[in-house]
């Protein structure tokens, strides 16, 4: 390779360099400004219950996809730590759900905030072939409605999560 090719290829390969920074940055200036405009509407969640009843449905393990602004399945919740998937263990109670993230805080959905619960194809930015994503649409205490998704290791496990007239 002569000297003007590679001086060339080695300016083409910063201006790339810088070109995905700038692009990671403003990606990453979009996230935080998301979170701000929608801790807002979010506000805080319900706090943990000191004490709860026996369990209604036993522990689904799976996947936390993520919430979202309902009805909008591609809104994602950027607010706090709803925004990041994780792995996740589900659990009914009489009082409400849990959601047990690994790495993030645990979800507490109160019982009478639950809307709906139903399987889909998509949340949060994951489609699914399938109905394989469980959503759980919530009131928040801000007054709020969200979708928070899950994906279970086992999908025969929703037939436990879904109402009777469903399942």
């Amino acid at each position: 390779m002569n000297t003007p090719t590679l001086v060339t290829s080695l300016v083409m390969a910063a201006l790339l360099v810088v070109l995905i920074a700038v692009l990671i940055q403003a990606m990453m200036r979009g996230w935080r400004r998301r979170a701000r405009w929608q801790a807002e509407i979010v506000g805080t969640l319900p706090p943990l219950p000191d004490i709860v009843g026996p369990v209604i449905v036993p522990a689904t393990k799976g996947l936390y996809v993520g919430s979202t602004l309902a009805p909008h399945w591609n809104d994602r919740v950027a607010a706090g730590d709803l925004g990041y998937r994780a792995k996740a263990v589900l659990s009914r109670y009489p009082e409400g759900i849990m959601l047990q993230r690994t790495g993030a805080g645990p979800i507490w959905i109160p019982d009478d905030a639950i809307v709906d619960i139903r399987c889909e194809k998509n949340l949060a930015g994951k489609v699914i072939t399938h109905e394989g994503i469980l959503a759980i649409r919530w009131r928040l205490p801000s007054g709020a409605e969200i979708d928070t998704g899950f994906r279970a290791d086992d999908r025969r496990d929703y037939s436990k999560w879904l109402p009777e007239e469903v399942a």
